[in-house]
């Protein structure tokens, strides 16, 4: 498994990473620890979590239930050391944590303790805001964004008054590491700098998502993971399962994501799927499995810090742990390039 060090934060991650994000709603327990034992017995040692996690729905009853499943692993088998752990904290909107408040070094405090405690650990190898208090075009908001309401002012008393409070944690030991997520260049470029006037933690990676059809980090923000050291963690990398090609004529499996999430999160729509198709014609084309040609082809992206997939079944796992050592020919990438200028922005 190649390692990949994750900015200059000196956390060393394996390629890919689990995701847990249908842990306690999809997956019970015991699943979601079978899976933990295969991946880290396949080089894996990079968890992902976030502390409103399970989705598939997102609910007030399940909130911090991924988190106490990950704690319960640690605590039968004492192998804290063996993992980094990355959770997140969640922001404004979001009422059923905290009321919807905004990250601020308010919350921040109580974010990472409550984390703590539903983890059984002590400390928090990377942690996250799971997305910017001003707003995102994250997750399809891109084809109306607008962000002339953001007040410049209130952005940077934000992120200093965020970083002081998460400088205060490092000293504390509670956290290693400081990540973003569904963030922009523009974003990303401001807390470094605001960390470096303040000499706060540094964002070590951002989290986006990034898979054949969700292509929107190949410019700005791939140019900022390669000039200001702060790699991709991508999350959908198989756009929640299209690229399978498990829901192609119409096809919802029982128990798969869309059978739970009728839209695919504002991803099923009719170009989707004749991108799909152009896909799976590429993985027959060079016999490969879908799944794996997806996956290893996120490994190719000059940016990448590590690939975030998830399961729910080991057959699924197995499946997606194939990609590890699948390198993809020129012919195959070709062909993918060609793919991706023919569908551009699917969904």
């Amino acid at each position: 498994m190649k390692m990949n060090v994750l900015g200059r934060s000196g956390l060393k991650v394996s390629e890919f990473c689990l995701g847990s994000m249908t842990w306690g709603t999809q997956n019970v327990a015991a699943e979601a620890h079978d899976q933990i034992d295969r991946a880290l017995d396949a080089g894996i040692n990079f968890i992902d979590t976030a502390e409103m996690y399970p989705v598939n729905p997102v609910s007030e009853e399940t909130v911090g239930r991924t988190e106490r499943i990950i704690g319960l692993w640690f605590e039968r088998d004492a192998r804290r050391e063996d993992v980094i752990l990355a959770t997140k904290h969640s922001g404004e909107g979001l009422a059923i944590v905290r009321d919807g408040a905004p990250i601020s070094s308010q919350t921040i405090p109580e974010a990472i303790e409550g984390s703590l405690r539903r983890l059984k650990t002590d400390y928090i190898d990377l942690y996250q805001f799971h997305w910017p208090n001003r707003g995102s075009y994250m997750f399809r908001k891109n084809w109306s964004f607008d962000p002339s309401g953001q007040l410049m002012l209130n952005t940077d008393e934000h992120m200093e008054d965020a970083l002081d409070a998460l400088q205060k944690e490092v000293n504390r030991g509670t956290i290693r590491a400081f990540g973003l997520s569904n963030e922009s260049a523009w974003g990303t470029t401001k807390w470094l700098e605001v960390a470096n006037r303040m000499s706060g933690p540094r964002v070590a990676s951002v989290q986006n998502e990034y898979s054949l059809m969700c292509r929107l980090y190949d410019t700005d923000m791939a140019e900022m993971s390669i000039q200001e050291d702060v790699p991709l963690l991508a999350f959908s990398p198989l756009a929640a399962g299209m690229l399978s090609g498990k829901y192609q004529g119409g096809a919802i499996p029982e128990g798969s994501r869309m059978s739970l999430v009728e839209n695919l999160g504002g991803r099923k729509t009719e170009r989707a799927f004749e991108a799909v198709d152009a896909y799976l014609a590429i993985a027959r084309k060079h016999d490969l499995d879908p799944t794996q040609m997806a996956l290893a082809w996120c490994k190719t992206r000059p940016f990448m810090g590590s690939i975030i997939f998830g399961a729910t079944s080991l057959d699924q796992l197995d499946t997606c742990l194939g990609a590890i050592e699948l390198e993809l020919s020129e012919d195959v990438l070709s062909d993918i390039d060609a793919a991706h200028r023919a569908h551009p922005m699917p969904y």
